[in-house]
Protein backbone atom coordinates (compact mmCIF):
# COMPACT_ATOMS: atom_id res chain seq x y z
CA UNK A 1 0.00 0.00 0.00
CA UNK A 2 1.26 3.25 -0.89
CA UNK A 3 1.77 6.31 1.53
CA UNK A 4 -0.23 9.59 2.21
CA UNK A 5 2.89 11.29 0.77
CA UNK A 6 3.86 9.33 -2.44
CA UNK A 7 0.01 9.81 -3.55
CA UNK A 8 0.90 13.76 -2.73
CA UNK A 9 3.58 13.63 -4.96
CA UNK A 10 2.33 11.47 -7.63
CA UNK A 11 -0.60 13.47 -8.37
CA UNK A 12 0.91 16.94 -7.47
CA UNK A 13 -1.72 16.96 -3.84
CA UNK A 14 -0.17 20.18 -1.62
CA UNK A 15 -0.88 20.72 2.12
CA UNK A 16 -0.47 18.82 5.22
CA UNK A 17 -3.41 19.71 6.84
CA UNK A 18 -4.76 16.37 8.86
CA UNK A 19 -8.06 16.29 7.55
CA UNK A 20 -6.23 16.63 4.09
CA UNK A 21 -4.66 13.83 4.75
CA UNK A 22 -7.35 11.41 6.36
CA UNK A 23 -9.41 12.01 3.13
CA UNK A 24 -6.12 10.44 1.14
CA UNK A 25 -5.80 7.66 3.37
CA UNK A 26 -9.50 6.61 2.78
CA UNK A 27 -8.83 7.33 -0.51
CA UNK A 28 -6.14 4.54 -0.38
CA UNK A 29 -8.09 1.94 1.71
CA UNK A 30 -11.07 2.37 -0.31
CA UNK A 31 -9.16 1.52 -3.73
CA UNK A 32 -8.90 -2.27 -3.75
CA UNK A 33 -12.28 -2.96 -3.28
CA UNK A 34 -15.35 -2.58 -5.33
CA UNK A 35 -16.85 0.10 -2.78
CA UNK A 36 -19.33 2.88 -3.83
CA UNK A 37 -17.43 6.25 -2.57
CA UNK A 38 -19.22 9.79 -1.83
CA UNK A 39 -16.55 12.59 -1.94
CA UNK A 40 -18.38 16.05 -0.72
CA UNK A 41 -17.10 19.03 0.49
CA UNK A 42 -17.51 22.72 -0.69
CA UNK A 43 -16.76 23.78 -4.89
CA UNK A 44 -13.04 24.00 -5.91
CA UNK A 45 -11.91 22.15 -2.99
CA UNK A 46 -10.42 19.40 -5.44
CA UNK A 47 -13.07 16.86 -4.86
CA UNK A 48 -12.16 15.77 -8.73
CA UNK A 49 -8.76 14.35 -7.60
CA UNK A 50 -10.20 11.45 -5.17
CA UNK A 51 -11.31 8.68 -7.71
CA UNK A 52 -8.28 9.19 -9.91
CA UNK A 53 -6.48 8.14 -6.60
CA UNK A 54 -8.89 5.35 -6.24
CA UNK A 55 -9.14 3.99 -9.93
CA UNK A 56 -5.25 4.53 -10.04
CA UNK A 57 -4.91 2.28 -7.06
CA UNK A 58 -7.47 -0.17 -7.85
CA UNK A 59 -7.45 -3.51 -9.95
CA UNK A 60 -9.64 -1.85 -12.96
CA UNK A 61 -6.54 0.88 -13.38
CA UNK A 62 -6.01 -0.47 -16.24
CA UNK A 63 -9.64 0.23 -17.90
CA UNK A 64 -11.36 2.91 -18.33
CA UNK A 65 -12.05 5.88 -16.55
CA UNK A 66 -14.62 8.09 -17.35
CA UNK A 67 -15.73 11.36 -15.45
CA UNK A 68 -19.34 13.13 -16.14
CA UNK A 69 -20.38 16.41 -15.00
CA UNK A 70 -23.95 15.51 -14.03
CA UNK A 71 -24.74 19.32 -13.82
CA UNK A 72 -23.90 19.93 -17.07
CA UNK A 73 -25.93 17.41 -19.44
CA UNK A 74 -29.26 18.86 -20.14
CA UNK A 75 -32.26 16.51 -18.63
CA UNK A 76 -33.56 15.42 -21.54
CA UNK A 77 -30.21 13.55 -22.75
CA UNK A 78 -28.72 12.62 -19.53
CA UNK A 79 -30.23 9.14 -19.65
CA UNK A 80 -29.27 8.86 -22.93
CA UNK A 81 -25.27 9.69 -22.44
CA UNK A 82 -25.35 7.64 -19.20
CA UNK A 83 -26.94 4.07 -20.74
CA UNK A 84 -26.95 5.29 -24.33
CA UNK A 85 -30.00 4.60 -26.89
CA UNK A 86 -31.30 2.49 -29.84
CA UNK A 87 -31.52 4.29 -32.97
CA UNK A 88 -35.11 5.74 -33.22
CA UNK A 89 -35.72 6.52 -29.59
CA UNK A 90 -36.17 9.65 -30.18
CA UNK A 91 -35.75 12.26 -32.76
CA UNK A 92 -32.81 12.42 -33.85
CA UNK A 93 -31.69 9.09 -32.88
CA UNK A 94 -30.17 8.28 -36.37
CA UNK A 95 -28.43 5.24 -34.88
CA UNK A 96 -27.74 3.09 -31.86
CA UNK A 97 -25.09 4.79 -29.50
CA UNK A 98 -23.19 3.11 -26.31
CA UNK A 99 -23.87 4.88 -22.94
CA UNK A 100 -21.01 5.77 -20.28
CA UNK A 101 -21.89 2.81 -18.15
CA UNK A 102 -21.34 0.26 -21.19
CA UNK A 103 -18.08 1.66 -22.53
CA UNK A 104 -16.34 1.86 -19.05
CA UNK A 105 -17.39 -1.53 -18.74
CA UNK A 106 -14.70 -2.97 -15.88
CA UNK A 107 -13.55 0.68 -15.19
CA UNK A 108 -14.37 3.87 -13.14
CA UNK A 109 -17.05 6.00 -13.39
CA UNK A 110 -17.04 9.71 -11.72
CA UNK A 111 -20.20 11.46 -11.60
CA UNK A 112 -19.64 14.50 -10.06
CA UNK A 113 -22.33 17.23 -9.27
CA UNK A 114 -24.22 14.09 -8.60
CA UNK A 115 -26.74 16.12 -6.79
CA UNK A 116 -28.03 17.81 -9.87
CA UNK A 117 -29.35 14.39 -11.52
CA UNK A 118 -32.68 14.12 -12.20
CA UNK A 119 -35.20 12.25 -10.12
CA UNK A 120 -35.72 9.81 -13.69
CA UNK A 121 -32.09 9.56 -13.71
CA UNK A 122 -31.52 8.53 -10.08
CA UNK A 123 -33.98 5.82 -10.19
CA UNK A 124 -31.98 3.97 -13.16
CA UNK A 125 -28.49 4.54 -11.20
CA UNK A 126 -29.84 3.00 -8.26
CA UNK A 127 -30.78 -0.30 -10.54
CA UNK A 128 -27.42 -0.01 -11.79
CA UNK A 129 -25.87 0.17 -8.00
CA UNK A 130 -27.85 -2.94 -6.55
CA UNK A 131 -27.50 -5.41 -9.58
CA UNK A 132 -25.38 -3.81 -11.92
CA UNK A 133 -28.16 -3.77 -14.96
CA UNK A 134 -29.05 -1.16 -17.42
CA UNK A 135 -31.21 -0.01 -20.34
CA UNK A 136 -30.86 1.64 -23.05
CA UNK A 137 -33.51 4.57 -23.89
CA UNK A 138 -35.69 2.95 -26.31
CA UNK A 139 -34.94 -0.57 -25.58
CA UNK A 140 -36.51 -3.54 -23.67
CA UNK A 141 -33.44 -5.39 -23.14
CA UNK A 142 -31.69 -5.74 -19.76
CA UNK A 143 -27.45 -4.96 -20.16
CA UNK A 144 -24.99 -5.70 -17.56
CA UNK A 145 -22.12 -3.57 -16.57
CA UNK A 146 -19.54 -4.30 -13.77
CA UNK A 147 -18.73 -0.05 -12.82
CA UNK A 148 -16.91 0.90 -10.03
CA UNK A 149 -18.93 4.33 -9.40
CA UNK A 150 -17.43 7.31 -6.89
CA UNK A 151 -19.66 10.30 -6.75
CA UNK A 152 -19.03 13.75 -6.03
CA UNK A 153 -20.93 16.81 -5.02
CA UNK A 154 -20.72 20.08 -2.83
CA UNK A 155 -24.45 20.48 -2.19
CA UNK A 156 -25.75 19.14 1.76
CA UNK A 157 -27.34 16.02 0.79
CA UNK A 158 -30.23 15.74 3.54
CA UNK A 159 -31.62 18.84 2.52
CA UNK A 160 -31.69 17.97 -0.72
CA UNK A 161 -33.46 14.35 0.71
CA UNK A 162 -35.93 16.42 2.35
CA UNK A 163 -36.84 18.54 -0.39
CA UNK A 164 -37.46 15.59 -2.33
CA UNK A 165 -34.81 16.16 -4.79
CA UNK A 166 -32.47 13.62 -4.16
CA UNK A 167 -33.68 10.05 -3.56
CA UNK A 168 -32.73 9.13 0.23
CA UNK A 169 -31.97 5.13 -0.99
CA UNK A 170 -30.00 6.11 -3.61
CA UNK A 171 -27.85 8.05 -0.69
CA UNK A 172 -27.19 5.59 1.14
CA UNK A 173 -26.46 3.36 -1.55
CA UNK A 174 -23.41 5.97 -3.43
CA UNK A 175 -22.01 6.80 0.17
CA UNK A 176 -21.25 3.57 1.42
CA UNK A 177 -17.91 5.09 2.61
CA UNK A 178 -18.22 8.98 2.56
CA UNK A 179 -14.57 11.11 1.86
CA UNK A 180 -15.02 14.95 2.91
CA UNK A 181 -12.89 17.33 1.87
CA UNK A 182 -12.32 20.48 3.94
CA UNK A 183 -12.43 23.93 2.74
CA UNK A 184 -9.40 26.06 2.05
CA UNK A 185 -9.86 28.62 4.96
CA UNK A 186 -9.61 25.43 7.14
CA UNK A 187 -5.92 24.83 5.67
CA UNK A 188 -4.15 27.61 6.62
CA UNK A 189 -0.95 26.83 6.66
CA UNK A 190 -1.49 25.61 3.14
CA UNK A 191 -2.60 28.62 2.20
CA UNK A 192 1.02 29.94 1.14
CA UNK A 193 2.49 26.48 -0.08
CA UNK A 194 -0.44 26.47 -2.36
CA UNK A 195 -0.04 30.04 -3.55
CA UNK A 196 3.82 29.48 -4.16
CA UNK A 197 2.98 26.52 -5.85
CA UNK A 198 0.60 28.19 -8.39
CA UNK A 199 2.96 31.39 -9.01
CA UNK A 200 5.94 29.07 -9.87
CA UNK A 201 3.63 26.74 -12.22
CA UNK A 202 2.79 30.01 -14.08
CA UNK A 203 5.84 31.37 -14.07
CA UNK A 204 7.22 28.43 -15.95
CA UNK A 205 4.03 28.79 -18.10
CA UNK A 206 3.93 32.28 -19.34
CA UNK A 207 8.31 32.53 -18.96
CA UNK A 208 8.03 35.24 -16.76
CA UNK A 209 9.53 35.63 -13.15
CA UNK A 210 7.87 34.32 -10.53
CA UNK A 211 6.02 36.14 -8.06
CA UNK A 212 6.55 36.46 -4.47
CA UNK A 213 4.30 37.75 -1.65
CA UNK A 214 6.01 40.29 1.17
CA UNK A 215 5.07 39.60 4.58
CA UNK A 216 2.15 42.02 4.84
CA UNK A 217 0.76 40.38 1.65
CA UNK A 218 1.15 36.65 3.10
CA UNK A 219 -0.91 38.06 5.94
CA UNK A 220 -3.61 39.26 4.18
CA UNK A 221 -3.77 35.76 1.87
CA UNK A 222 -4.26 33.65 5.86
CA UNK A 223 -7.00 36.56 6.89
CA UNK A 224 -9.08 35.79 3.78
CA UNK A 225 -11.56 33.45 3.51
CA UNK A 226 -11.62 32.27 0.00
CA UNK A 227 -14.81 31.12 -0.67
CA UNK A 228 -13.77 29.28 -4.01
CA UNK A 229 -11.33 27.67 -2.37
CA UNK A 230 -8.42 26.26 -3.98
CA UNK A 231 -9.98 27.41 -7.40
CA UNK A 232 -9.74 30.59 -6.87
CA UNK A 233 -6.39 30.91 -4.88
CA UNK A 234 -5.32 29.15 -8.18
CA UNK A 235 -6.95 32.17 -10.17
CA UNK A 236 -6.45 35.07 -7.67
CA UNK A 237 -2.36 33.73 -8.80
CA UNK A 238 -3.13 33.58 -12.59
CA UNK A 239 -3.84 37.38 -12.68
CA UNK A 240 -1.62 38.29 -10.63
CA UNK A 241 1.31 36.42 -12.44
CA UNK A 242 0.04 37.71 -15.72
CA UNK A 243 -0.72 41.07 -15.02
CA UNK A 244 1.78 42.65 -12.28
CA UNK A 245 5.14 44.09 -13.80
CA UNK A 246 6.17 44.35 -10.24
CA UNK A 247 6.88 40.90 -9.23
CA UNK A 248 7.22 41.64 -5.47
CA UNK A 249 3.75 41.77 -4.46
CA UNK A 250 2.21 44.13 -1.30
CA UNK A 251 -0.54 43.70 0.58
CA UNK A 252 -1.85 46.71 -1.12
CA UNK A 253 -1.46 45.21 -4.66
CA UNK A 254 -3.23 41.40 -3.41
CA UNK A 255 -6.31 43.38 -1.97
CA UNK A 256 -7.07 44.51 -5.47
CA UNK A 257 -7.52 41.20 -6.55
CA UNK A 258 -9.52 40.22 -4.31
CA UNK A 259 -13.23 40.20 -4.53
CA UNK A 260 -14.83 42.75 -1.57
CA UNK A 261 -18.46 41.19 -1.79
CA UNK A 262 -17.01 37.72 -1.00
CA UNK A 263 -16.73 36.68 2.61
CA UNK A 264 -13.43 37.44 4.95
CA UNK A 265 -12.00 37.80 7.87
CA UNK A 266 -10.41 41.07 7.26
CA UNK A 267 -11.85 44.19 9.66
CA UNK A 268 -13.99 45.86 7.29
CA UNK A 269 -16.06 49.85 8.37
CA UNK A 270 -19.73 49.38 8.42
CA UNK A 271 -21.66 52.14 7.37
CA UNK A 272 -22.93 53.97 10.37
CA UNK A 273 -26.21 55.43 8.50
CA UNK A 274 -28.89 53.30 8.86
CA UNK A 275 -32.99 53.36 7.34
CA UNK A 276 -34.58 54.36 10.27
CA UNK A 277 -37.04 50.44 10.83
CA UNK A 278 -33.77 49.42 9.41
CA UNK A 279 -34.21 45.58 11.37
CA UNK A 280 -32.70 41.83 10.10
CA UNK A 281 -35.71 40.01 9.90
CA UNK A 282 -39.01 40.35 9.84
CA UNK A 283 -39.69 39.30 13.10
CA UNK A 284 -38.38 42.45 14.65
CA UNK A 285 -40.30 44.33 12.38
CA UNK A 286 -43.43 42.69 13.84
CA UNK A 287 -42.05 43.41 17.29
CA UNK A 288 -41.56 46.57 16.40
CA UNK A 289 -44.99 47.30 15.37
CA UNK A 290 -47.02 46.01 18.45
CA UNK A 291 -44.51 48.13 20.77
CA UNK A 292 -45.65 51.25 18.68
CA UNK A 293 -49.34 50.21 19.14
CA UNK A 294 -48.95 48.81 23.14
CA UNK A 295 -47.65 52.49 23.41
CA UNK A 296 -50.56 54.36 21.93
CA UNK A 297 -52.55 52.16 23.80
CA UNK A 298 -51.06 52.80 27.12
CA UNK A 299 -50.81 57.04 26.61
CA UNK A 300 -54.90 56.64 25.48
CA UNK A 301 -55.84 54.47 28.49
CA UNK A 302 -53.97 57.40 30.92
CA UNK A 303 -55.79 60.55 28.76
CA UNK A 304 -59.02 58.50 29.36
CA UNK A 305 -58.08 58.31 32.81
CA UNK A 306 -57.31 62.01 33.57
CA UNK A 307 -60.75 62.86 31.64
CA UNK A 308 -62.27 60.50 34.45
CA UNK A 309 -61.06 61.76 36.58
CA UNK A 310 -61.50 65.77 35.91
CA UNK A 311 -64.57 66.17 33.84
CA UNK A 312 -62.55 69.21 33.25
CA UNK A 313 -61.48 68.57 29.18
CA UNK A 314 -59.43 72.05 29.42
CA UNK A 315 -57.02 71.07 32.55
CA UNK A 316 -56.62 67.32 31.13
CA UNK A 317 -55.53 69.63 27.98
CA UNK A 318 -53.19 71.80 29.84
CA UNK A 319 -51.87 69.23 32.30
CA UNK A 320 -51.35 66.25 29.70
CA UNK A 321 -50.01 68.61 26.69
CA UNK A 322 -47.00 66.60 25.65
CA UNK A 323 -49.05 63.48 25.99
CA UNK A 324 -51.49 64.69 23.40
CA UNK A 325 -49.04 66.15 21.42
CA UNK A 326 -47.49 62.27 21.05
CA UNK A 327 -50.60 61.01 20.26
CA UNK A 328 -52.16 63.67 17.89
CA UNK A 329 -48.79 65.25 16.58
CA UNK A 330 -47.80 68.72 16.31
CA UNK A 331 -45.66 68.65 13.14
CA UNK A 332 -42.96 68.82 15.59
CA UNK A 333 -39.81 65.88 15.30
CA UNK A 334 -39.47 64.26 18.43
CA UNK A 335 -36.35 64.41 18.29
CA UNK A 336 -36.25 67.49 18.97
CA UNK A 337 -37.88 67.12 22.37
CA UNK A 338 -34.84 68.30 25.01
CA UNK A 339 -34.55 65.37 28.16
CA UNK A 340 -34.66 67.51 30.85
CA UNK A 341 -37.21 70.38 29.91
CA UNK A 342 -40.57 70.25 28.13
CA UNK A 343 -40.64 72.14 25.15
CA UNK A 344 -43.89 74.76 25.01
CA UNK A 345 -45.79 74.29 22.40
CA UNK A 346 -49.14 75.69 21.65
CA UNK A 347 -52.51 73.94 23.26
CA UNK A 348 -54.14 71.27 21.18
CA UNK A 349 -57.57 71.57 21.51
CA UNK A 350 -60.20 68.71 21.22
CA UNK A 351 -63.28 69.58 18.52
CA UNK A 352 -66.05 69.13 20.91
CA UNK A 353 -68.73 67.19 19.32
CA UNK A 354 -72.11 68.83 17.77
CA UNK A 355 -75.58 68.26 19.55
CA UNK A 356 -78.19 67.84 16.68
CA UNK A 357 -80.89 67.38 19.31
CA UNK A 358 -80.96 67.70 23.61
CA UNK A 359 -79.45 64.50 24.97
CA UNK A 360 -80.66 63.09 28.16
CA UNK A 361 -78.10 63.62 31.01
CA UNK A 362 -76.48 60.12 32.07
CA UNK A 363 -77.11 58.81 35.75
CA UNK A 364 -74.67 60.28 38.16
CA UNK A 365 -71.79 57.67 38.71
CA UNK A 366 -70.66 56.71 42.32
CA UNK A 367 -67.80 57.46 43.30
CA UNK A 368 -67.06 53.69 43.71
CA UNK A 369 -67.79 52.72 40.14
CA UNK A 370 -66.43 56.00 38.90
CA UNK A 371 -63.05 54.58 37.59
CA UNK A 372 -64.46 50.94 37.00
CA UNK A 373 -63.77 51.51 33.05
CA UNK A 374 -60.13 52.34 33.94
CA UNK A 375 -59.75 49.18 36.23
CA UNK A 376 -60.80 47.06 32.96
CA UNK A 377 -58.77 48.06 30.23
CA UNK A 378 -55.76 48.29 32.56
CA UNK A 379 -53.51 44.90 31.18
CA UNK A 380 -50.86 43.09 32.37
CA UNK A 381 -47.64 43.64 30.38
CA UNK A 382 -46.77 39.64 29.20
CA UNK A 383 -43.50 38.39 30.49
CA UNK A 384 -42.94 37.24 27.00
CA UNK A 385 -43.57 40.51 25.50
CA UNK A 386 -41.36 42.84 27.29
CA UNK A 387 -38.50 40.24 27.15
CA UNK A 388 -38.83 40.40 23.14
CA UNK A 389 -39.07 44.52 24.02
CA UNK A 390 -35.30 44.30 25.80
CA UNK A 391 -33.87 42.23 23.09
CA UNK A 392 -34.92 44.82 20.68
CA UNK A 393 -33.75 47.82 22.65
CA UNK A 394 -30.54 46.13 23.17
CA UNK A 395 -29.89 45.12 19.76
CA UNK A 396 -31.04 48.63 18.58
CA UNK A 397 -28.13 50.01 21.40
CA UNK A 398 -25.50 47.63 19.67
CA UNK A 399 -25.72 48.37 16.06
CA UNK A 400 -26.13 52.35 16.70
CA UNK A 401 -22.90 52.23 19.35
CA UNK A 402 -24.76 53.03 22.26
CA UNK A 403 -25.59 56.48 20.71
CA UNK A 404 -29.56 56.57 22.15
CA UNK A 405 -30.61 59.26 19.33
CA UNK A 406 -30.09 56.92 17.03
CA UNK A 407 -31.75 53.96 18.78
CA UNK A 408 -34.36 56.05 19.39
CA UNK A 409 -35.11 56.99 15.61
CA UNK A 410 -34.72 53.52 14.44
CA UNK A 411 -37.46 52.14 17.12
CA UNK A 412 -39.81 54.72 16.08
CA UNK A 413 -40.03 56.09 19.35
CA UNK A 414 -38.65 59.35 21.22
CA UNK A 415 -35.45 59.66 23.15
CA UNK A 416 -37.24 60.60 26.22
CA UNK A 417 -39.11 57.47 25.94
CA UNK A 418 -36.03 55.27 25.24
CA UNK A 419 -34.12 56.56 28.21
CA UNK A 420 -37.22 55.79 30.53
CA UNK A 421 -37.18 52.45 29.09
CA UNK A 422 -33.09 51.85 29.75
CA UNK A 423 -33.74 53.21 33.13
CA UNK A 424 -36.86 50.62 33.42
CA UNK A 425 -35.38 47.54 32.53
CA UNK A 426 -32.07 48.68 34.14
CA UNK A 427 -30.03 48.10 30.78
Amino acid sequence: MESVQSIKQRFELIGNDVKLNRAIEKAIQVAPTDISVLVTGESGVGKEAIPKIIHSLSHRKHAKYIAVNCGAIPEGTIDSELFGHEKGAFTGATQTRSGYFEVADGGTIFLDEVGELPLTTQVRLLRVLENGEFLKVGSSQVQKTDVRIVAATNINMFEAIEKEKFREDLYYRLSTVEIHLPPLRDRREDIHLLFRKFASDFGQKYKMPTIRLEDDAVQLLLKYRWPGNIRQLRNIAEQISVLEENRNISAATLQSYLPESQGSNLPAVVGQTKKEGDFSNEREILYKVLFDMKGDLNDLKKLTLELLKHNDSSKVQKENENLIRKIYGNGQDEEEIDLEEDATTEVLHLPEPVMEAPVQAPAPISQEDRYHFAEEIEEEETLSLQEKEIELIKKSLERNNGKRKAAAAELGISERTLYRKIKQYDL
